[in-house]
């Protein structure tokens, strides 16, 4: 894939997400799977925050 078309790919996936946040905000309720989603990238988050703070003590 050259350049041309990973430029194409991220800038279709940025609109994207820029129109799945728009429809977000007419407050549709969260689906069972992006409830799910922001449940586990929290929990992805809170496990990196423990392991850098497990490795300053180190």
């Amino acid at each position: 894939m050259g350049d041309s078309e990973a430029d194409k790919l991220a800038e279709y996936l940025a609109e994207k997400a820029k129109q799945d946040q728009e429809k977000e905000q007419e407050s549709e309720p969260l689906s069972a799977y992006d409830a799910c989603v922001l449940r586990e990238s929290d929990r992805v988050r809170e496990l990196v925050a423990e392991a850098k703070a497990k490795s300053r003590d180190d």
